[in-house]
């Protein structure tokens, strides 16, 4: 039996038409509308016939759906919660994808009192964004976190639960304050890192007339890929995990003194041992299915690349 007979995606961006197309493969019998609040995004998911149908507001789509997944940034999430409320079914669950889950879902319950949330982070991703970057295979192999609240309906977190693994994803069960510190490390940090190096890098392009981007290795193409992503996105993530990302911040200052300091002063020992962990935990990655084994993750070389 399926999870959900009728799914309502709110904002079509990469990972909103990503859920639509994982739901049409996994489960072709839904019904699914979608709605975005950017014209130009709805004509383009009418064109590419992204799902059944395309709601001209947020209340109008979700008037019978069973199932409303919030795909906005999370600065949004609350603001459209609201303009849905007075329009949502009674026995509707609402979840989301956002990538901080404290905010989140204070947000929703404030938002939606009486109603079903379940708060939902796939982490997954790419830097590209819009309606035509979404994929079907985006989340098969990946992990779906839901952090519900204390009191949450068990029945509606095993729903949303089964919803996600039958888009491929294994799912995994945290609070919002435990799921925050964990992806703090794991994803804000690194894009914050990604975008601040970029950033250096491009203030340095005229004083080296060209060569940081002539001579870009494949750590600075990786960079470059990470900070690609979606500004409004990566803004709303930083505020909204603000704490978590500034503690995490501040760990990671104190390792980078520790590393200057040791090559400073010569200590190959030191930068030997912290580069043998680095180099295990790569390999634990990979042998988790998390990433891609092949060398230079995949990339094709040569003339015909």
């Amino acid at each position: 039996m399926l999870p959900f007979a009728r799914v309502s995606i709110l904002g079509l961006g990469l990972i909103g038409s990503s859920v639509a197309r994982a739901v049409r493969q996994a489960m072709p019998t839904v019904r699914l509308t979608g709605y975005d609040a950017d014209p130009d995004v709805r004509a383009t998911a009418l064109r590419i016939d992204l799902t059944d149908d395309v709601a001209d507001s947020a209340g109008a789509a979700v008037t019978d759906a069973d199932l409303i997944v919030l795909c906005v940034p999370v600065g949004a999430i609350g603001t459209v919660a609201g303009e849905i409320a007075a329009d949502l079914p009674a026995e509707a669950i609402v979840t989301d994808v956002g990538s901080c889950k404290t905010d989140v879902a204070r947000a929703l319950a404030l938002a939606l009192p009486g109603i079903a949330v379940v708060p939902a982070h796939p982490v997954a991703g790419t830097e590209r964004s819009g309606p035509e970057a979404g994929f079907a295979t985006l989340f098969a192999g990946r992990w779906c976190i839901l952090t519900p609240a204390a009191d949450a309906d068990p029945v509606a977190v095993e729903r949303v639960a089964s919803f996600w693994r039958r888009l491929g994803a294994d799912v995994e069960t945290m609070t919002p304050e435990h799921h925050d510190r964990v992806l703090a490390v794991t994803s804000h940090l690194p894009h914050l890192i990604a975008y601040s190096i970029v950033g250096t890098a491009s203030d340095l392009e005229a004083v080296t007339e060209s060569e940081v981007i002539k001579y870009s290795a494949g750590g600075f193409r990786d960079f470059t890929r990470i900070a690609a992503s979606d500004p409004t996105m990566w803004r709303d993530v930083f505020l909204s995990n603000r704490e978590a990302v500034l503690e995490m911040l501040g760990r990671f200052s104190e390792d980078l003194a520790q590393l200057q300091r040791a090559i400073r002063w010569g200590d190959g020992d030191a930068l030997f041992d912290l580069f043998t962990r680095t180099r295990a935990i790569r390999r634990s990655i990979v042998e988790q299915g998390q990433d891609d084994a092949r060398e230079d993750f995949g990339r094709a070389h040569g003339p015909d690349a």
